[in-house]
């Protein structure tokens, strides 16, 4: 594939990202709460990911859930083009250096 059928691909992907969705349930700090007194706790997503080296976790209000789902698989399936596409791009990068005449060193 060319770069430019890469790129031509990759506009297709709209938004994307590379982190992980988390659904979760946790209890609350009320007493008498109705939902943690019966098991059902509270549900939220949250984006994990990493920033500077450090990992941070983001609240993801649910009615975007299906947003961030797909910049989340469209940032996974760019990763996937990408690395089919390095290893093509280094050996056309070194055709092309044998191609080129060799320079004489003094």
């Amino acid at each position: 594939m060319s770069f430019a059928g890469c790129r031509a691909r990759q506009r297709g992907f709209g938004r994307r990202c590379l982190a992980l969705l988390s659904f979760r349930r946790s209890p609350c700090v009320r007493e008498n709460c109705p939902a943690c007194m019966s098991g059902e706790q509270h549900r939220s997503y949250v984006l994990y990911g990493r920033q500077k080296g450090r990992r941070v976790a983001v609240y993801v209000p649910e009615e975007l859930v299906p947003e961030v789902q797909r910049g989340l698989d469209n940032g996974r399936a760019l990763q996937q083009l990408l690395q089919q596409a390095a290893p093509r791009y280094l050996k056309a990068l070194k055709r092309e250096r044998a191609k080129a005449p060799k320079s004489k060193k003094s």
